[in-house]
């Protein structure tokens, strides 16, 4: 019988060995037990998963909520300006509740509420100056812009 060099070296890579195999977060050898997520780790990571998906859901909701009533905050303030014009303009006859009138800005920065529309004066060289809404009387008394 022939004797065998003893071995001074280590046959398996470096790379492939780990320094402490009993802190790997998995099974190191073939006999070792498997290590699996347990029922309980599983429910709890569902129940956030849903949870996460049903809050941003609602906050969405909440958010286009936010953005319409910005909105029609806006919208408000846009009739209260329009409304403070109308009431500081020259209207030369009594305006009646669910009518459509005119309002007009004159070169000296004046406003006009007229029964004419921009298209009723046709080719007339005739003014009211410049076209700013066409108004409808509330029955609150303030005015919803037309357009």
């Amino acid at each position: 019988m022939a004797k065998s060099k003893p071995i001074t070296e280590n046959p398996i890579d470096a790379d492939k060995v780990a320094a402490q195999p009993g802190l790997l977060p998995y099974a190191h050898q073939v006999g070792g037990v498997p290590i699996l997520p347990t029922a309980e780790g599983v429910q709890r990571s569902t129940s956030l998963n849903a949870m996460d998906f049903q809050t941003d859901l609602q906050l969405d909701q909440i958010r286009a909520q936010m953005e319409l009533l910005a909105d029609q905050a806006r919208a408000i303030q846009r009739r209260k300006q329009v409304s403070a014009w109308i009431y500081s303009a020259k209207i030369s006859f009594k305006p009646e509740v669910n009518h459509v009138y005119h309002l007009y800005q004159r070169e000296d920065g004046e406003h006009v509420l007229s029964l004419l529309s921009p298209e009723e004066f046709g080719r007339s060289k005739r003014s009211m100056g410049e076209f700013v809404h066409s108004v409808r009387l509330l029955g609150d008394h303030t005015w919803h812009i037309e357009r």
